[in-house]
This record gives structure tokens, sequence and C-alpha cells, in this order.
């Protein structure tokens, strides 16, 4: 049989990975000289810059950053120039659940989803049905500062015009 994959040295190369010679082709020449100081995790941030950014890539200036920045947020200022937002730092939380929870969580994170938009996270959408739990724990002799925190989560996801609706409600309710 033929297969595509014959030709192949290692699965790197099946999955298009190319290694340090990959970041070399797209940093400029000053860069490449400064690689071994910044690390292989920041000179990949840079070589994402330098391939968008063609011959317009501010060298310098990212070079500076990269050496005074640590990892993280090194990376977090490259995902902001490459995405125009600022994103916030993140982490992956593992939990162990059942079978037979599993519909139902898929459930709510489904019906969350569709109220909040599709464009949503399920990490996104998780956080908010948990922050409506709290909301309504919390409403009877519960803690105020988790109430009013959970509010004020749900208010900074609001589109503008309905954070305006909300605000003048309160306004109206509080005269």
């Amino acid at each position: 049989m033929n297969s595509p994959f014959r030709n192949l040295k290692s699965y790197s190369a099946a999955c298009g990975f190319r290694g340090a010679d990959h970041i070399h082709e797209h940093l400029p020449p000053q860069a490449r000289k400064e690689l071994k100081e910044v690390g292989w995790a920041k000179g990949l941030e840079l070589a994402k810059l330098a391939r968008r950014e063609g011959q317009h890539f501010d060298c310098a200036t990212w070079l500076h950053r990269a050496r005074e920045m640590p990892k993280d947020q090194f990376k977090q200022e490259v995902e902001k120039e490459l995405t125009g937002r600022e994103t916030e730092p993140w982490e992956i939380i593992y939990f162990k659940l059942y079978r037979s929870q599993t519909p139902v969580i898929e459930r709510a994170i489904e019906a969350a989803a569709l109220m909040l938009g599709s464009d949503r996270s399920r990490g996104y959408c998780l956080e908010m049905i948990c922050a409506d739990f709290l909301a309504g724990a919390n409403m009877d002799n519960g803690n105020p500062e988790m109430l009013l925190y959970s509010m004020t989560r749900f208010f900074k996801f609001l589109p503008g015009e309905q954070q305006k609706a909300f605000l003048g409600d309160l306004v109206e309710k509080a005269s």
C-alpha cells in the first residue's frame, strides 16, 4: 500500500513541525543572533510576529520586550499584538466526572451557550452557570459580596445596549 507518510522522517514532519529552522526563517538576522539569549519559547512568539509583519517587524522593540518580560507576560503581549485584544491569563482545570453527570453538564453548557451566544467558550459558559448558582445561593442570607461579584461579572458581558438599559432601570428604581 502507498502511504503518503512513507517519505517522512518523523512524527514532527508529518504534523508540519519544522523545529528551530522554522523559527529562523521568519526572524531578521539580529534576532537570530539573540535567539539563545531570549529562549526558544519567546523565539517562537517572535517568529509569529515577524511572519505576520514581514519587513515592518520592529525587531529591536520586540527583542527588548522578550529580554525584559517573563515568558507568560511576553506571550500575552504577542497575543494582544496579533489579535488586537487583551487576553486574560488562563489555566486548564481537570476534575473527574461520572458518566451519569456528563449529560447534565453538557446540556447546561449548551443552554448557556444558546443564551450567551454560541461564540462564547465553554469555560465562559461554565463560569456564568456558576455565577448564576452563586447569585441564587446568596440571595437569602448568604454573602452579599459574592452576589455583587456575580452581578458585576454578568453585567460586564452584556452588550453595550443591554448595559445601558440595565443601568437605566437601576437608576429608575433607585429614584
